[in-house]
Parts: C-alpha cells; structure tokens; sequence
C-alpha cells in the first residue's frame, strides 16, 4: 500500500531526527531518585502481566521506581487523567493518545502534550457474541457495546463489521458501556449482542458459552495495542524515572517468557485474576505468552501497527482531518535509552 509506505518513510525519518537531536538523550541512564513512585493507570485484565510480573520480582524495583497501579473505569477518564497530570504512565491503546493529540477525544481535554514512549502488544482483540450468535452476519439488527464510538478499538469494530457486510445505523447499533472489563460483564449478562474483548477476557468468556468470532489480526494485520503513553513535559522531567519503567518492564517480559517461570507466572494470574481457573490461565499463558502473537518480546512499538491505527483513526475519527505521520506519535529517545 502507497499510503503505508509513506507514512512508514516519513515515521523513520522523523524517528531519525528525534534521536539525534534530543538533548536529554545522554541523560536518560541516569539513576532515578531512590523508588520514585510512579503512577500506572490501567485498564483492569490480565494482560497487566507484565506489571504484576515486574512488581512481585521487585524488577521495577531493581531500577529505582515503585509502580503504583490504578485501574480505569473506561478511557474518557484515563487519558483526561493523564494529561492532567493525575497520572505519570498510561498503558491504553495507542489509538487513545492519538485521538486525543488530534482533537478526537471528550471535549474539553488539550491532549497535545500525550506520546507513547513503548510498545506492549497488539491489542488481542476478539469480535465476540452472546450464545445464540454464531456468525457476524448474525448480528444484523442487534446492539453491540463499545467502550466509546471515539476510541480505536471500537474502530476496529466498525472495520470488521463493514469488511462483513454490516454498516453502522443501519444494519446494527452501539451503546457505550465502559471497558473491557464492564463489556465483558455486561456481555455475560447478555445485556448486549456482541462486544469487543481482549485477551484473556475471550477466554473467560468462552467458558460462559460466549463465542468469539473473529480476532483483529486476522482481518486487519499488524496492529499497534497497548502502549505506555505519558506527557512529554512529564517525561522530560522525569527521563531516569521514566527509562527504567522501561527497563523493568522490558525485565518482565524476559521473566514470564522463560520456561521455568511458567508455574510461577501462572500462580499470579490466578492470584490477580480472582476469577481465573487454572484451566483458563494455562490458556491465557498460550495466547499471551506466544512467541508469535504474544506480548511484543522486546517492548518494541509497530510503525506499520501504527500505521493501521492511524488509517482507521482517518477513515472514522470525528471531526474527520488527515492525521500526522506516524512518527509524529511516538518518542522513542526513552526506550532506545532503556535498551
């Protein structure tokens, strides 16, 4: 694709650039002050592996920062929080902070000051459905819930729906309901016909007779998910701190992708996922820990994941504009420091 390859050139030119002249590059190994807490506002699942991963190892500790966890309610609040400065660190979709950069967010929040710092996966995204809904086709004339009709993944709905044959208002209908978490209960008690889940919400769900028809990967390719996202002017003032959450989290995953951790890796799910069996997080393991299709090994953010994001941001992101080029989202002085 032309436009793909575009934005991929012009992302690794600007990427280029940043680096070599980002005056606070020499500075970011520094030690941080002795465990500098850091605020880490989440969405609630297992796939916050890696931070409790990093937080019972004492990995981030290791480094000189405490990781406090806050779970979010739904993304409005997360990333307002965030460019208020409630919150040091978001792990939230990529989509988020660039929706809000770009005037797309909840009226009133100046997100001009987000960037994502890191890369964490690829979403996990699983189209799934109540019982009685066996195919996409299915869901004609039924409501589907979204966490907002403003944020990415509920993009990657209308995308799947449309490749299918279904448009929105007119073959089928949204209502807000929350995060993932809130979508998945709310889909359990079928308040819904179908909802977007992320692994391993499917999983769960799959137990409760829910069926999962499709996963985003499949349809779209590479996508960028998760991502810590922070303020910039934040971030330049707490670069050691900063770089060795990067350094710890980037430790977690080396700690809960080898093999002779996977018992222990295993015992904390079911220990920070109450509703867990075993059968469900020796599963979870699977998905989330592939070598292919698992957390990003290395941290590393997906220019051309990102490139995915951003076109589907153009094409149902209101007020429509053409956004910036990929680059233009990321900083990456932090995690190249971190490495």
């Amino acid at each position: 694709m032309n436009i793909l390859k575009i934005a991929l050139s012009l992302a690794t030119a600007g990427l280029l650039t940043a680096c070599a002249s980002n005056p606070q590059h020499a500075a970011l190994n520094k030690a941080p002050s002795p465990a500098q807490e850091l605020k880490v506002i989440i969405f609630p699942g297992g796939f916050n592996w890696p931070l409790w991963a990093g937080q019972e190892q004492g990995l981030f500790a290791k480094h000189g920062v405490n990781v406090k966890t806050i779970d979010t309610p739904n993304s409005t609040f997360q990333i307002t929080g965030l460019a208020k400065g409630d919150f040091d660190i978001a792990m939230t979709a990529i989509d988020n902070l660039i929706a809000y950069r770009e005037g797309q967010g909840a009226p009133g929040v100046d997100g001009s000051d987000l960037t994502a710092v890191m890369g964490a996966d690829n979403g996990f995204l699983r189209l799934a459905s109540v019982a009685d809904v066996r195919s996409i086709a299915e869901l004609k004339g039924k409501q589907l819930s979204v966490d907002s009709l403003t944020t990415g993944y509920a993009f990657v709905l209308l995308e799947i729906m449309e490749r299918n044959g279904l448009m929105l208002n007119r073959d089928y209908t949204t209502v807000p309901a929350g995060g993932v978490l809130q979508r998945y209960n709310d889909l359990i008690a079928k308040k819904h016909a179908a909802t977007m889940l992320i692994a391993p919400f499917d999983v769960m769900a799959k137990a409760s007779g829910v069926n999962v028809l499709g996963d985003a990967s499949s349809q779209l390719g590479n996508y960028q998910g998760l991502v810590a996202g922070v303020r910039k002017s934040w971030a330049k003032d707490n670069g050691p701190a900063l770089t060795s959450y990067i350094k710890g989290y980037r430790e977690s995953l080396n700690w809960l992708y080898e093999p002779k951790n996977k018992e222990a890796a295993i015992q904390l799910f079911m220990k920070k996922v109450p509703t867990a069996t075993r059968q469900s997080a020796e599963v979870s393991y699977s998905i989330l820990l592939d070598p292919k299709n698992g957390f990003e090994r290395n941290a590393e953010l997906s220019l051309p994941g990102t490139a995915t994001v951003v076109q589907l941001r153009e094409k149902y992101g209101r007020p429509a504009k053409k956004m910036q080029p990929v680059g233009a989202y990321y900083d990456p002085s932090f995690f190249n420091a971190a490495k």
